[in-house]
């Protein structure tokens, strides 16, 4: 968790810095923070049209520029050919259901989280799927 911390000081989001890594046999395989996609001007520079809206946090994640970190993480290990079935994903924050949606289907089967984050959907959805869920603190 302490280096999905350290992650997380990468981040550019001006509402909250996310960091994740996936780890399969004790190797860390990829890791991720939450921003804009490459070549994107990120919200630190930008703005952040969710805050300007006043838009609460885990609605209308349609609005915001950024890549969520553990959609980074996922996307960095298929840029590089990575497979990530089977591995556990570190993140310290609780994924949203975007998120939980992407780690189901990556095959990833073990979630441990920091943070909390009200989203009862991906916590079913998790359940559902079978994917151990851990909170840290």
């Amino acid at each position: 968790m302490g280096i999905a911390g350290l992650v997380a000081t990468r981040a550019t989001c001006t509402r909250r810095k996310v960091g994740a890594i996936l780890v399969k046999e004790r190797r860390i395989l990829c890791s991720g923070y939450n921003g804009a996609p490459t070549g994107i001007a990120h919200c630190d520079v930008a703005g952040c049209l969710r805050e300007q809206l006043n838009v609460p946090s885990g609605e209308k994640h349609e609005l915001c520029r950024g890549v969520h970190a553990e959609q980074n993480t996922i996307i960095q290990a298929a840029f590089h050919g990575i497979s990530v079935r089977g591995a556990t994903l570190y993140c310290t924050h609780q994924p949203c259901s975007i998120c939980a949606k992407m780690i189901i289907n990556a095959g990833i089967t073990r979630v441990i989280y920091g943070d909390g984050y009200n989203d009862p959907m991906s916590e079913t959805m998790f359940d559902q799927a079978g994917i151990e869920l851990t909170a840290l603190r």
